[in-house]
């Protein structure tokens, strides 16, 4: 039987080549690298139309909002990645939210949400990095039950801190963005009682890595 915790990581944008799915993808390396069970997913395959309640009450939930809402059931905690549009989160990742907030089949519609951990992060072109959007996230998900982390990271200046594989140029950075990624397996292991790698073990994981 696996104990490891399940993690779920996407980013808030559905474009091919977004930072911020550069950005989650190693901050999941770093929850993989101390032994969490991580699922790297990616919004544009759920496609969902706005939120509607006449919609909602006419059609029922979407099948795609059902999938993604059985998906986070599934995880323990979420690492999720998410731009900064006009100051807040993106359509993409509150319509998202809203759908999958909503009750299905008489279950509580925060049942995705409650007693979770979450990581945030972002990444931008501009000199913050997306943090004026993470103060929105962090505010929607801990409204819903959510532990949120109090650590984060922003990644600034997005188009030249990435390298054209995905990769973060600066050494430090990216070490901090898989750190992020490795509190984030520990704290849910210890909110659902699952276990991590022990400490020699992942160091010899890391010596594999580097041969």
């Amino acid at each position: 039987m696996d104990t490891r915790p399940k993690i779920l990581a996407f980013a808030g944008s559905a474009r091919e080549r977004s930072y911020n799915k550069m950005l989650v993808r190693i901050a999941a390396a770093g929850a993989q690298r101390v032994g969490a069970e991580v699922t790297v997913a990616d919004l544009r395959d759920y496609p969902m139309p706005i939120y509607d309640g006449d919609l909602e009450e006419r059609d029922g939930i979407p099948a795609n909002a059902r999938k993604f809402r059985e998906l986070m059931m599934a995880h323990d905690g979420l690492l999720i990645a998410s731009p900064e549009y006009n100051s807040s989160i993106t359509p993409l990742l509150k319509n998202t939210i809203d759908w999958v907030s909503r009750p299905v089949d008489g279950e509580d519609g925060l049942a995705p949400f409650r007693n979770k951990a979450a990581a945030l992060l972002s990444a931008s072109p501009g000199g913050f990095g997306g943090l004026r959007g993470l103060v929105h996230l962090r505010a929607i998900l801990g409204n819903m039950g959510v532990i949120v982390l109090p650590d984060q990271l922003a990644v600034a200046r997005a188009h030249e801190a990435f390298q054209p594989d995905g990769t973060l140029a600066n050494p430090k950075q990216r070490a901090a963005v898989e750190a992020l990624g490795a509190a984030l397996a520990s704290i849910s292991a210890k909110l659902h009682g699952h276990a991590l790698l022990p400490a020699s073990e992942e160091r010899r994981h890391d010596l594999s890595r580097i041969g």
